[in-house]
């Protein structure tokens, strides 16, 4: 049943999460398992709603636990895509409804993205920003909402693209995998594509690397990334940048083992 596959899953993780470090006094047997939602969220001080990713159930779940919890509690959907004005469409207070898409495996994984919709006060996302990072994550709070978020649309798009190259007799669905796993997912691990770009144009930054290769993005627009790039990174040398990255990649090709049964 549903509460013996949570807590064994609990139980599996469990060892993991004492190598990343518990928090003082954390317990497997403090876990409450309740069949009723009203109970269940009766004293509760935040809620993460974690249903199947299917809308309709989540907008009427949504809506049973915004009528039995208290009012001034924050309600997170663990949604990997829908927009939050859409999940709390059945509630009596919508402005309190937000998403927190966290990312499998959510127990070792940090990012979380925090969206709320046009309603939605901004110190709800921000208290919302607080609790997860106090928890241990890394949430990103974007600016305004939309469907999949950042992270899931990024690898929707790598994805089209490995399904056109396989397509096209490029590679195969192997190359694919081993691509991204031995090149660029290496790096991703350690800087963005945008960081990347800044390294990309070595000691005159970000700044020869446009002059280099040029700017793919809407005209004009090279002038707030180069700013915004700038801003962030600015005050680090390319060199400091280059060997913090080769520390990090050394790290993690030390840790990284060969799959099971290759």
């Amino acid at each position: 049943d549903a509460e013996t596959r949570l807590r064994t899953n609990i139980d599996d993780a469990w060892p993991k999460l004492e190598r990343l470090g518990l928090s003082p006094g954390a317990s497997r047997d403090r876990l409450r398992f309740v069949e009723d939602i009203e109970r269940a969220v009766a004293d509760a001080d935040f809620i993460q709603e974690s249903a199947p990713d299917d809308e309709a159930l989540k907008i009427e779940l949504i809506g049973q636990i915004d009528a039995a919890c208290r009012s001034d509690v924050v309600i997170a959907s663990s949604s990997s895509k829908f927009l939050p004005s859409r999940v709390a469409s059945g509630c009596n207070r919508p402005e309190r409804v937000i998403v927190g898409h966290p990312f499998v495996p959510a127990y070792l994984v940090p990012l979380v993205e925090v969206v709320g919709s046009a309603s939605t006060p901004a110190e709800i996302l921000d208290w919302a920003v607080d609790f997860y990072r106090l928890v241990g994550k890394r949430p990103l709070k974007l600016k305004k909402e939309i469907e999949a978020y950042i992270a899931n649309r990024l690898q929707h798009a790598i994805y089209l693209e490995a399904l056109s190259l396989v397509e096209q007799g490029i590679c195969d669905y192997a190359d694919i995998d081993d691509a991204v796993t031995w090149g660029p997912g290496l790096r991703w691990a350690v800087q963005g594509p945008v960081l990347h770009r800044h390294l990309g144009g070595g000691k005159g930054g970000v700044r020869h690397m446009i002059d280099h290769f040029g700017w793919n993005g809407v005209p004009g627009g090279e002038v707030a990334f180069i700013d915004a790039v700038e801003r962030r990174w600015g005050h680090v040398s390319i060199a400091e940048l280059e060997s913090w990255r080769d520390d990090n990649l050394l790290a993690i090709l030390e840790g990284v083992t060969p799959p099971p049964r290759q």
